[in-house]
């Protein structure tokens, strides 16, 4: 046993699973006599319902999860080269992306037993947005035993790995620096000069317009993160009232069944009731027939008078 191990199997359990399954395997690390290990798996941590989900997305699909380092990687490039029309595109693959991915976490956190809400699910899109921006997230979270989100992130930096951009100096710059030493080669060096504030001026012009562009797509970054909120809150909603249908098909499907048990207990208790008037009129007609005869006789009787006495000789 060691600690990565542990880890791996710890962070892939239901956040209410995770303590008592870290303190058993601490226990049995004290038990076969290494205190350090012990140690090291107490001071894990158990993650939140969010970072549950995203680590489900690294764990259940790894595909997927790799799309999204490449996607970063490709956006922290484009804000380093300044490539505004790159950034553009992916900018748009980006919300696409995170917003499959948010719902693909709600997905498997539904099938693992432990439903997330709205609010949980777009703290997971805090998450994903930070695994874009920024590569020390990325390679956190690609471990999937993240413990909880790295906090809002708003949008990218200039470079967001730390490196920023800096503009290739030019062999006419670089002439233009160098101390004048002859009439003519001062006249070169204001040349130079003059040049290179040209280009420092084109560049910054360059600069301008691909800040201006990257600050327009993340504006409509912001509008289709809005617009795909709004989707989702109308998809919650739409969800909800399935569900509430749902049941209420069930409630009335039960209703049904028990109506239908009532009605085959009414049809088995009348015909039951129409078997015991047949077998009375049965018994009517058999006591009328009874009392007819009787009444016959007496008549017979009575016709025949009273009876004769017999005299003795």
């Amino acid at each position: 046993m060691d600690l990565d191990t542990v880890a791996d199997e710890l962070y892939g359990l239901r956040p209410e699973d995770f303590t008592s399954a870290r303190d058993a395997r601490a226990a049995e690390a004290r038990r076969a006599g290494d205190r350090t290990l012990a140690g090291k798996i107490g001071t894990l941590r158990r993650p939140t319902l969010p970072a549950w989900a995203s680590n489900l997305l690294v764990r259940e699909r790894p595909e997927e999860a790799e799309s999204l380092l490449r996607l970063g990687a490709g956006l922290r490039r484009a804000h380093r080269d300044l490539d505004g029309e790159q950034l553009r595109e992916l900018s748009r693959r980006q919300h696409v992306v995170i917003d499959a991915l948010s719902r693909q976490a709600r997905q498997l956190a539904d099938r693992a037993g432990h439903p997330i809400g709205e609010d949980a699910r777009r703290e997971v899109e805090t998450i994903l947005h930070a695994v874009l921006a920024d590569p020390d997230a990325a390679k956190e979270w690609a471990t999937g035993r993240l413990v909880r989100a790295f906090g809002q992130v708003a949008g990218f930096p200039a470079a967001a790995d730390g490196a920023r951009p800096r503009p290739a100096r030019t062999a006419r710059k670089r002439e233009g620096t160098r101390p004048a030493r002859r009439g003519g080669d001062s006249v070169k060096a204001d040349g130079g000069k003059a040049d290179s504030g040209k280009a420092d001026d084109e560049r910054r012009r360059r600069l301008g317009e691909a800040r201006q562009k990257a600050e327009d797509a993340e504006r409509e970054l912001r509008a289709r993160r809005k617009e795909a909120a709004e989707a989702g809150r109308n998809a919650d909603d739409a969800r909800k009232r399935a569900e509430t249908l749902e049941q209420r098909v069930r409630e009335l499907t039960d209703e049904l069944r028990s109506v239908e048990e009532d009605r085959h207990q009414a049809e088995a208790a009348a015909r039951k009731a129409r078997e015991q008037a047949r077998e009375a009129d049965r018994r009517v007609r058999e006591a009328r027939r009874r009392a007819g005869t009787a009444a016959a006789r007496v008549t017979r009787l009575d016709d025949q008078g009273p009876p004769r006495s017999v005299g003795l000789a």
